[in-house]
C-alpha cells in the first residue's frame, strides 16, 4: 500500500497511465483489479512481472506519448510471452493526471483491517514495521509512554494507556488483537479484558498472545479461576505465528505472526 501513496504524490506533478488487470482466465500472476501506474520514467506497483509486464509498460508509455489510442490488451501467457502460466490476462490502460488523484486514492487504497498491538518491546517493534505495508490499520498500545521509537511508520497510531488493558474497551469492532507486553501481569489483564469484550460483544475475531506452552498453561488456570469457561478461553490463540517457524528472533516472529494474520483474511 505504501507504493500507492508515493505514486499518487508523484502523479500530482506528472502524468501517468494506470494499468489494470480487468479480467483473467486460468492461471495468472495477479488477480482482477490489480493496478500499477506507469510514468514516462519508472513505474509503481506490479501486475505480475515478466514479459507480460514488459509489454504492458511499453504499451502504457506509447499511450502516454500519444503514439497509440488503444486502451485494452489481451495477453495469453504462453510460449510467445516466455511465460508458462497458461492463463489469459486482459489489461486496460487509462491516462491519468493530477486531476485524478482524489478519485484514484479512493479506488486504489484498499480498506485496512483494524489491528491492536499491545506491547512496545523488541517483537512489537519488529511487528509494526512488518505490518506497516500490509492491509492493517495498526494501533500500537503500551503503558510506557516513552517506549515508542522515533521511526514509527507513518500510518501507525501510537497510544499510551495506563492501565494498558483499558484500551480494549474502545477498540474498533473487528479488530485483530496481539498481546505481547513487557509484563505477564499486563498480558493477563489484556487477555481478561478481551474475553470480557468477547462475552459482551463478540467482535474481536482474533486474539493472539505471545508465549510458550508453559505460559499458556499458567494463564489457562488463572482464567478458569476468574470464571471463564473452556470455550471462552479457547478463543485465545497462544502461541502465535504460523507453525513450522522455529526462529526466536523478533523479525522472524514478526513474519510468522504477519503470515498468520494474512491467513485469517
Amino acid at each position: 500500500m505504501n507504493w500507492i501513496k508515493a505514486a499518487l504524490q508523484r502523479l500530482a506533478k506528472e502524468s501517468a497511465v494506470r494499468v489494470t488487470v480487468s479480467a483473467t482466465q486460468g492461471s495468472v500472476p495477479r488477480g482482477t483489479g490489480t493496478p500499477m501506474l506507469v510514468f514516462a520514467q519508472g513505474e509503481a506497483g506490479t501486475i505480475g512481472g515478466g514479459h507480460l509486464e514488459f509489454q504492458a509498460l511499453a504499451h502504457a508509455r506509447r499511450l502516454l506519448l500519444g503514439q497509440t489510442e488503444q486502451t485494452a490488451l489481451r495477453q495469453v501467457l504462453g510460449p510467445s510471452l516466455g511465460q508458462c502460466c497458461g492463463g489469459v490476462v486482459e489489461l486496460t490502460f487509462e491516462r491519468v493526471s493530477a486531476t485524478d488523484v482524489l478519485r484514484l486514492r479512493a479506488q486504489l487504497v484498499p480498506p485496512r483491517t483494524p489491528l491492536a498491538l499491545f506491547g512496545g518491546g523488541h517483537v512489537g517493534k519488529a511487528l509494526v514495521h512488518t505490518l506497516a505495508p500490509l492491509p492493517f490499520a495498526v494501533r500500537w498500545v503500551d503503558s510506557r509512554d516513552e517506549i515508542f521509537p522515533s521511526d514509527v511508520p507513518e500510518d501507525v497510531e501510537c497510544e499510551h494507556s495506563n492501565p494498558v488493558h483499558a484500551a480494549v474497551a474502545d477498540l474498533a469492532p473487528g479488530s485483530r488483537v496481539l498481546i505481547m507486553s513487557f509484563s505477564h501481569a499486563e498480558d493477563l489483564d489484556i487477555v481478561v479484558a478481551c474475553l470480557k469484550r468477547l462475552r459482551a460483544q463478540d467482535d474481536l475475531p482474533f486474539v493472539g498472545l505471545i508465549g510458550s506452552a508453559t505460559k499458556w498453561a499458567t494463564f489457562r488456570h488463572r482464567l478458569e479461576d476468574r470464571g471463564f469457561a473452556a470455550e471462552e478461553i479457547a478463543r485465545i490463540t497462544c502461541p502465535i505465528g504460523v507453525p513450522g517457524i522455529s526462529g526466536k528472533e523478533p523479525e522472524v516472529i514478526a513474519v510468522a505472526v504477519a503470515a498468520q494474520l494474512l491467513q485469517l483474511g
